[in-house]
């Protein structure tokens, strides 16, 4: 079975290397890849493209940039040094996108995080474009509001859309982060219709989580009406591919081929009912 429609981010495999990545997406017939930083340490970018093309895989997103809060100029101006090198990047990786994380500073207003966010991506959405490479908010469920983003809900990272009037900024939907949203259909739809629905997240909301961060859920373990979720992509006109993101220690200290045939046996529960 091959899974064209699909793609796995390295970091849901975090111990597998750049090559193994590659390698066991492609094994199995997934259409694509989007790829961390964290997975690059130590590679040869130019290479590494070569490798994904070579394998069939579809480049998605390089993951991640962002975190532009900060209380003081220099702390903002490094962020904003750190995203063109991330974008740099991007480029050499034939990667269209850059998924951006787009931070919080403890001890600053939301307000303040917000208009932080908002004039670090304006200041290089211009420069992006010019490397061919497009920027994607992501908003955070609403507990990373604090210290890891500002941009609370996909609302929120909608009305930033509409605020910078950018075309090449865009947004990366993780219903891991936004499933709870009771407005969410309308959202999807006003992100739909303003050409700002770039990429679509899936994994699952675990209500009990060990980890705040890295106790993911596999496709139906949690709470997540992701059928429903996935008819208001189609709907909406979506066509893009769906992206595995899942963050999960207790999986990455286990057989990342044992994890990635468990994650395809719940897509296929899923997305692909009999």
């Amino acid at each position: 079975m091959s899974y064209p429609e699909l793609a796995v981010h390295t970091f849901t495999t975090k111990s597998w290397s750049m090559s193994e990545c590659i390698e066991g997406y492609a094994r199995r017939g997934i259409g694509g890849i989007s790829i961390w930083r964290e997975t690059l340490e130590g590679e040869d970018l130019c290479s590494v493209a070569r490798q994904v093309s070579d394998a069939g895989l579809t480049g998605v997103s390089l993951v991640r940039g962002g975190f532009f809060t900060g209380k003081t100029a220099k702390v903002r101006n490094d962020a904003l040094e750190e995203n063109r090198q991330a974008i740099r990047e991007a480029e050499l990786l034939d990667l269209p996108s850059l998924v951006l994380v787009c931070g919080a500073t403890v001890g600053q207003s939301p307000r303040e995080n917000y208009e932080q966010i908002r004039d670090g991506i304006g200041t290089l959405a211009d420069e992006a474009a010019s490397h061919g490479v497009r920027l994607l908010v992501e908003p955070l469920h609403p507990v990373y509001a604090g210290d890891r983003s500002g941009i609370p809900s996909l609302k929120v990272a909608n009305d930033l859309c509409a605020e910078l009037n950018h075309a090449n900024v865009g947004i990366a939907l993780d219903v891991y982060h936004v499933w709870w949203e009771l407005d969410l259909a309308e959202q999807i739809d006003r992100a739909a219709n303003h050409a700002w629905l770039d990429a679509y997240h899936i994994c699952d909301f675990k209500p009990e989580q060990d980890h705040l961060l890295t106790d993911r859920g596999i496709m139906g373990e949690g709470c997540a009406d992701l059928i429903g979720i996935d008819h208001m992509m189609s709907e909406a006109g979506f066509d893009g591919l769906r992206e595995v993101e899942i963050f999960s220690s207790k999986w990455w200290a286990r057989d990342q081929e044992e994890f990635l045939d468990e994650i395809l046996t719940a897509y296929d529960k899923i997305y692909r009912p009999k």
